[in-house]
């Protein structure tokens, strides 16, 4: 079975940083999709960044130029650098992991990032 396991999610004070880890396990295709996702309160939960196996990236604009994803493909890990948090960041972000070739996507637990003021 396929498991995320996230890490890295804490407080912060605005304009500080922090790096997101996600560790897939299981058995991966080489050829799939990573991403973040993040769930404010109240919000839906929306696409943060998203990264593939080949490296193209691409990024909501509200983190464009603060987030930076990056993955390993030997330890099919992902990773979300987070610069300049706002307290607009608050969110619970999850990992996600899209195997093209059998349409399916897992998720990881969430892990809470909490930006003050």
């Amino acid at each position: 079975q396929v498991q995320l396991v996230e890490s890295g999610g804490g407080l912060v004070q605005a304009g500080g940083s922090l790096r997101l880890s996600c560790a897939a396990s299981g058995s991966i295709p080489s050829f799939n999709a990573m991403g973040w996702y993040r769930q404010a309160p109240g919000k839906q939960r929306e696409v943060v960044a998203a990264i593939t196996s080949g490296g193209s990236t691409n990024y909501a604009d509200s983190v464009k130029g603060r987030f930076t994803i990056s993955r390993d493909n030997v330890k099919n890990t992902v990773y979300l650098q987070m610069n300049s948090l706002k307290p607009e960041d608050t969110a619970v972000y999850y990992c996600r992991l899209h195997i093209h070739i059998l349409s399916r996507v897992y998720w990881g637990q969430g892990t809470q990032v909490t930006v003050s003021s």
